[in-house]
């Protein structure tokens, strides 16, 4: 038995809003029939993350296919390589199946950089051979985000060859090259590297889009670059799309693509300008069997009540009804776990850094960004070993590697404002291993293995006290459902805020911390790093 569905029929192909009739037949639209009278509503094509890391959610990809569906979110471009640094290509095996389970449209790319540099330590390695295995899947729709752009630029062997197998399957390259430019960014460009989501200059954006590049606007958890970008859309419409990137259970249970779209239109944007961004520039893009609301498409659409309010009344996939009105009508699946957790539990001396000098090098974390600048500061001193100092906002800060014993490697960072406690996770981009930050090394010590005991989770520790959020899959996934892990998650930031910390997402940005390929300083399993030189720097200067 068909589906009819009326409205205001919007074609961001054409640029035109036409009242009319859908018929929808086994998932297609079979005919759209004119009418000559205006509806209340309005149909538009449904909206499309151009770049999102599932496992960034902390939700299996069948919960957040249930929440995403609410926001009129229909198809999601996502590179599964948070998984894979931890499962290896039987984690990306394993995002492929758990999202078919559910009638929401999900493309996979192959991950280009596991680990995503040679400096850290992951629970896996994918070689050439394993991307070219997964890029002959037709299910593996691109090459995900080659955050190696030193390799690129310099053609390193493994880099280049990975770079090819895209080209021979002819599947995009997803980029990944924060503050790349001139001659650079050229070569980077000339290697057939097609997008960037990490520009956070309106300058940036606009030399990617000369040479070729498309721009993704990203407003995610950690990651806040749209107000920045926005031009764009104006000024090139065709060379934007939108993303979130990473977005953490509780802002995605507020809002996902559809708050960017909102936002865009409030500020005065054309609406045909940005819908075709959230819609048809990726669906083209990558090639994504998702429909744009033409005879013979997919029946992929949202039901809103007008273009600037864009309230979501309902999202239909494959002609498919999966929310309505604020609830979505996704069923639940339980999940499989997996996961890859083989160390001991630590020790409090395990943290100690002795005192070599008065000069010590600092990371400074930047509220909202990933990327950190880079401060030269006097240590705290006691009893002959540098110390958190709480009254200057300069706190230790430790990466333990999750998949065998070693010691920790420590350092120190500044912008936390944590008064107390200790804050921990194994959410730590893009290796995943167990990151720290916390008043004194007893906190910290506690605060980690409250994660090794769950083999994976979020915690925050003080006098006693402690709040947890347990994520058995990966270390990196919940096995429950979405409002369960978004109200879960509130109360984690809320405990970490009641340490003293004003950032606004203190777990998001302490997940970045570990990103290498991201400026200017971090840490990770195996000590200091500087991301501009890509090379390691010794704590003391």
């Amino acid at each position: 038995m068909g589906v009819e569905v009326k409205g205001n029929i919007v074609d961001v192909q054409r640029q035109r809003i036409s009242p009319g009739i859908i018929k929808i037949e086994k998932g297609k639209i079979t005919d759209i029939i004119k009418v000559e009278y205006e509806y209340k509503n309005y149909i538009t094509p449904g909206f499309v993350d151009a770049h999102v890391h599932i496992e960034s959610s902390m939700l299996t990809p069948s919960e957040f296919a249930r929440v995403a569906a609410i926001h009129g979110t229909v198809a999601v471009v996502t590179d599964p390589h948070e998984i894979a640094n931890v499962l290896g290509i039987d984690g990306v095996y394993y995002m492929l199946n758990a999202a078919s389970k559910v009638p929401f449209k999900f493309y996979f790319g192959a991950p280009s950089c596991v680990p995503a540099s040679p400096f850290e330590t992951s629970g896996a390695v994918l070689n050439p051979k394993d991307v070219n295995k997964l890029l002959k899947n037709d299910n593996i729709k691109f090459l995900a985000e080659m955050m190696n752009y030193p390799g690129v630029i310099n053609k390193d062997t493994e880099v280049m060859e990975k770079i090819n197998l895209a080209k021979k399957y002819s599947k995009p390259i997803d980029g990944h090259a924060p503050g790349l430019s001139g001659e650079d960014l050229r070569k980077y460009v000339k290697c057939g590297i097609t997008t960037d989501h990490e520009c956070f200059t309106l300058e940036e954006g606009r030399e990617k889009i000369k040479l070729g590049m498309k721009v993704l606007l990203r407003e995610g958890t950690g990651a806040r670059n749209f107000d920045d970008l926005q031009p764009l859309i104006e000024e090139n419409t065709d060379s934007c799309m939108l993303c979130s990137d990473d977005k953490h259970p509780n802002d995605l249970i507020k809002g996902h693509i559809n708050l960017i779209v909102k936002r865009a239109i409030k500020n005065g944007i054309d609406p045909m300008k940005v819908l075709r961004a959230a819609s048809f520039n990726p669906i083209v893009h990558y090639n994504l069997e998702v429909g744009l609301l033409r005879v013979g498409d997919p029946a992929d659409f949202i039901v809103v009540d007008d273009l600037y309010k864009l309230d979501i009344l309902k999202t239909y996939i494959n002609g498919i009804e999966v929310a309505r009105n604020g609830t979505t009508l996704i069923s639940s699946i339980k999940p499989e776990i997996k996961n890859n957790f083989n160390i001991d539990l630590k020790k409090p001396s395990d943290f100690i850094v002795k005192s070599m000098g008065n000069r010590i090098n600092v990371i400074v974390a930047i509220d909202g960004q990933l990327i950190t600048e880079r401060a030269i500061e006097s240590p705290l001193i006691s009893n002959g070993n540098i110390i958190s100092d709480v009254d200057r906002d300069i706190l230790k800060i430790s990466v333990i590697n999750r998949y065998k014993n070693s010691n920790p490697s420590v350092g120190f960072i500044k912008n936390f404002g944590l008064k107390k406690g200790a804050i921990a996770s194994s959410v730590a981009h893009d290796s995943h291993n167990i990151i720290a930050v916390g008043v004194s090394d007893d906190d910290i010590c506690k605060a980690v293995n409250l994660v090794i005991e769950n083999k994976g989770g979020l915690c925050a520790i003080r006098a006693g006290k402690k709040a947890v959020l347990p994520l058995p899959i990966a270390g990196i996934i919940s096995d429950r459902k979405y409002d369960w892990v978004a109200d879960k998650y509130v109360e984690i930031e809320e405990a970490a805020k009641l340490l003293g910390s004003n950032l606004q997402a203190p777990f998001m940005t302490l997940s970045f911390m570990a990103l290498l390929v991201i400026p200017k300083l971090k840490i990770t399993d195996k000590g200091l790093f500087d991301s501009e030189n890509f090379r390691f720097i010794d704590l003391y200067t």
